[in-house]
C-alpha cells in the first residue's frame, strides 16, 4: 500500500523498522505487501516506513503484550 505523507515526517528504512520489532528486514517487507503496515516507495523503488504509523504498530502490539 503506498500511502501519501508529511514533508516533515521522518521516514525509516525496512532495516530500521525491523531493528524496532527484532525481526529480519524480509519481514518488514512482507508485512508492507500484506498490508499490515503502511510503506512508500521512494524514486529508486525502495521501501520507506513513516515514523509515526510504525510507532503506533509498535505500541499497539506492546499494550497487546501486558494485558
Amino acid at each position: 500500500m503506498t500511502i501519501a505523507h508529511d514533508a516533515n515526517e521522518r521516514l525509516m528504512t525496512p532495516g530500521e523498522v525491523a531493528a524496532m520489532f527484532r525481526v529480519d528486514p524480509k519481514t518488514v517487507t512482507r508485512w508492507a505487501s500484506a498490508g499490515r503496515i503502511g510503506s512508500i516507495r521512494t524514486p529508486g523503488g525502495h521501501r520507506r516506513f513513516r515514523e509515526s504509523e510504525v510507532r503506533t504498530l509498535l505500541d499497539g502490539l506492546t499494550s497487546e503484550a501486558h494485558r
